[in-house]
């Protein structure tokens, strides 16, 4: 196991500061990076959505509760699965009454959206206790037009803004065949009650919801991943992580 070399407080303060100044650069940049994304032009939804919450059918504009904006968690629940991803519910376990609270005084509203049967979403949310709204999309085509699920036999392939041909490209052709569902996180805005999309993200584009990367990223040991460098600094921390993308 490598961990951090052990130096006088003089060096460390040193190389803190080094470090600084590439934290303020990123910051900086991700401000830049955000006011593109606020930047980004909108569509206009005009497919008649209608999903299935707890008090009956819904349209995505009702979805909004009352509110200008809504931020929709692509949750991964398949219609046979009897329990959610659990990488999905990892995060779901981060957005408690608080956050929610401050995304409502901000004029936007999260909800979770799932091709599951509404009544096993609701068996699940209950267990785990969360108390955020969560829609069944089953039987309409909302999963599909935002590319979380996947089949080329319902509608044309694409992950991550990439096609069939990129997707070969890159070693995701088992995206082609089969049934897949996939994690996401899309926004919406209402204007005069018209539904527009300004957003959507995918693959490690979620990883910022919930909270505790960011936490991790400030650590010594980092995420515990694989994929981190410095290599092996978390081989003896944890035992190695399930595959859920599928």
């Amino acid at each position: 196991m490598t961990l951090p070399d052990v130096v006088s407080a003089e060096e460390w303060r040193a190389a803190r500061i080094e470090l600084l100044a590439e934290e303020k650069a990123m910051t900086k940049a991700r401000d830049r990076l955000s006011t593109r994304r606020r930047e980004l032009p909108m569509v206009r939804v005009d497919k008649p959505y209608e999903l299935e919450g707890p008090k009956g059918p819904v349209s995505l504009a009702d979805m909004f509760e009352g509110r200008h904006q809504l931020y929709v968690q692509h949750f991964m629940f398949a219609p046979s699965w009897d329990e959610g991803c659990p990488s999905c519910s990892a995060e779901a376990d981060e957005l408690g009454d608080g956050l929610l609270a401050h995304l409502h005084v901000r004029d936007t509203t999260f909800c979770a959206v799932s091709r599951a049967p509404l009544e096993r979403i609701e068996h699940y949310k209950a267990s785990r206790g969360w108390t955020f709204p969560w829609y069944s999309s089953f039987g309409s085509d909302f999963n599909y037009d935002f590319h979380v699920t996947i089949d080329a036999s319902v509608a044309p392939v694409e992950w991550n803004y990439r096609g069939p041909d990129e997707l070969r490209a890159v070693g995701m052709d088992w995206l082609l065949e089969g049934s897949w569902e996939q994690p996401g996180h899309s926004v919406f805005l209402l204007v005069d009650g018209d539904v527009f999309h300004t957003y959507s993200t995918y693959a490690r584009g979620t990883e910022w919801i919930g909270g505790s990367y960011a936490y991790l990223d400030l650590t010594a040991l980092g995420r515990q991943e694989d994929w981190e460098e410095p290599k092996g600094r978390s081989e003896h921390v944890r035992p190695a992580q399930p595959d859920f993308s599928s």
